[in-house]
C-alpha cells in the first residue's frame, strides 16, 4: 500500500502534474508523428520496403543527432529546462507543419527526411530535459522510484495512444498522412502551452550554473562533455545500468524491425491489413509498458534495481526463442507484451539509478548521453537486422542472437550483484 500512498502524494503535487501533462502531450504527439513516418515510409502502396530501407530511414532520422546529442546536453545544464520544454515543443510544432507541407508537395525523399530529422532531434532534446527535471518536482527515495514508474511509462502509453489514433486515421485511406502530421503539430503546440504553467526557474538547473551567453555556453561544450564523461566514468553504478539498458534496447530494436517486415509481408495480404496488425502489436507492447509501471516499484524494492533489470533480461532470454520462433502473430503478440514489460521495467530502473547516483549539475549531460545510447542502439539493431533478415522478416539467426544478448545481460548483472 506504500506505492498507492506515494502515487497519491505525487498526484497532489501541482508542479509534478504540470510536468507530467507536458510529457503526456509531447509524447502523444511523438506517437502520432512516428506512426505517420512509419506509414509513409513502410506501408505506402507505392513503396517496396526492405529491411535495408528501414535501417536507412532509422539511420537518417537518428544517427546524426546521436553524434550531436552530447553537445545539447551541455546546453541543457545551462539553459532553464522549462524554457527548453516550451520553445522545443513550439519549434517541433512548426517543423511538423513543414513536414506536412513537404508530404503534400511530394518532394524528394531526402528533403522529407531532413525535415523529419529536425523534429526527431528536438524531440530527443525535450525528452532528456523531462528526465533531468523530474527530481526538481519530486523528492528522493521511494517517491522518485514511483515518479520514474509513472512519468516515463505514462509518457510511453501516451505515445502508444497517439500512435493508435494515428493508425485509426491512417486506416481511413492511403492518402491521409498529411492530416496525421498536422495532428502531431497540434499536440506539440498544446504541450508548449502546458509548460507555461510552471515557473521558468522551477526545473533547474540552479542559477549559479546558468550561462546566459550562448557563445560562452557553446565554447564550453567540449569541456563540459569531457567533464560529464569523467563524472560517469567515476560512478560504475550508473555506467553499468546504462550498458545494460543499451543492450536491451538493441534487442528490442532488432525485434521491432523483424515485426515490421512480418506485418508488411508475412502476416497480411494488403498494406492496410499489415498496418492494422502493426497497430495491434504496438498496443499489446504498450500494455506491457503499463504493467511495468505497476510492477517495477514493487520489484525494485524486493530485488533492487539491478536485480529487476536482470529479471527483465532473463525474461527476454527465455521467451524470445519460446514464442518468436513460431513466426506467427499469436505467439509474437505474447512476446511483444512481455518484452514491452521487460524493456520499460529496465528503463524505469535505469532512470532511477542514474538520477540517484549522478549530481544535479551533470544530469542534463548524462541524460543526453543516455539518449544517444538509445539512438545508437536502435540504429545498430536496424543495421544488424538489415544484414540478417530476409524480405519476409523470418530469421532464426536474428532471434537466437537477441536471445544470447539477453542472457549475457542477465548473467552479467547477477554476477555484479554477487560481487
Amino acid at each position: 500500500m506504500h506505492a498507492v500512498r506515494d502515487l497519491r502524494v505525487l498526484l497532489r503535487l501541482r508542479d509534478f502534474r504540470s510536468l507530467l501533462a507536458a510529457r503526456l502531450l509531447s509524447q502523444a504527439a511523438d506517437g502520432v508523428f512516428q506512426v505517420a513516418l512509419a506509414a509513409f515510409v513502410v506501408f505506402s502502396p507505392e513503396k517496396q520496403t526492405s529491411p535495408a530501407a528501414i535501417a536507412s530511414a532509422m539511420a537518417i532520422l537518428l544517427l546524426p543527432y546521436s553524434l550531436l546529442g552530447p553537445f545539447t546536453g551541455v546546453l541543457l545544464d545551462r539553459w532553464r529546462r522549462r524554457q527548453v520544454l516550451l520553445y522545443g515543443n513550439l519549434l517541433r510544432a512548426l517543423l511538423a507543419l513543414a513536414t506536412a507541407t513537404l508530404i503534400v508537395g511530394k518532394v524528394a525523399d531526402w528533403l522529407f527526411y531532413a525535415s523529419a530529422l529536425a523534429v526527431t532531434a528536438v524531440n530527443r532534446f525535450v525528452l532528456a530535459g523531462l528526465s533531468a527535471a523530474l527530481p526538481r518536482v519530486v523528492d528522493g527515495g521511494p517517491r522518485l522510484v514511483m515518479a520514474n514508474s509513472l512519468a516515463p511509462t505514462a509518457g510511453t502509453l501516451a505515445a502508444t495512444a497517439g500512435g493508435g489514433l494515428a493508425f485509426a486515421v491512417r486506416l481511413a485511406g492511403p492518402h491521409v498522412d498529411t492530416f496525421v502530421v498536422l495532428l502531431a503539430a497540434a499536440l506539440y503546440f498544446c504541450s508548449a502551452l502546458t509548460a507555461l504553467r510552471m515557473a521558468p526557474q522551477l526545473l533547474g538547473p540552479d542559477p549559479t550554473s546558468l550561462q546566459p551567453r550562448l557563445g560562452e555556453a557553446l565554447l564550453s561544450t567540449v569541456r563540459g562533455l569531457v567533464e560529464g564523461l569523467r563524472h560517469l566514468a567515476e560512478r560504475r553504478t550508473p555506467a553499468r545500468a546504462l550498458t545494460a539498458m543499451t543492450l536491451i534496447r538493441f534487442c528490442y530494436g532488432a525485434l521491432t524491425v523483424s515485426v515490421l517486415m512480418l506485418c508488411r509481408y508475412s502476416w497480411a495480404d494488403t498494406e492496410a491489413e499489415g498496418l492494422a496488425l502493426l497497430g495491434i502489436t504496438v498496443l499489446v507492447s504498450g500494455a506491457g509498458f503499463f504493467m511495468a509501471a505497476v510492477v517495477t516499484p514493487w520489484a525494485v524494492a524486493r530485488f533492487t534495481a539491478f536485480g529487476w533489470i536482470a529479471c527483465c533480461a532473463a525474461l527476454g532470454a527465455v521467451l524470445v526463442p519460446a514464442l518468436g520462433l513460431f513466426f506467427e502473430p499469436g505467439p509474437m503478440l505474447a512476446a511483444a507484451f512481455v518484452l514491452g514489460l521487460g524493456t520499460q521495467g529496465t528503463k524505469i530502473s535505469t532512470d532511477t539509478v542514474v538520477q540517484s547516483s549522478v549530481d544535479d549539475a551533470f544530469r542534463g549531460r548524462i541524460f543526453a548521453l543516455y539518449d544517444v545510447l538509445f539512438n545508437v542502439a536502435f540504429v545498430g539493431a536496424a543495421a544488424v537486422a538489415a544484414l540478417m533478415l530476409p524480405p519476409d522478416g523470418r530469421s532464426t539467426a536474428l532471434l537466437l542472437t537477441v536471445t544470447v544478448l539477453y542472457a549475457a545481460v542477465a548473467a552479467a548483472l547477477v554476477r555484479f550483484r554477487r560481487g
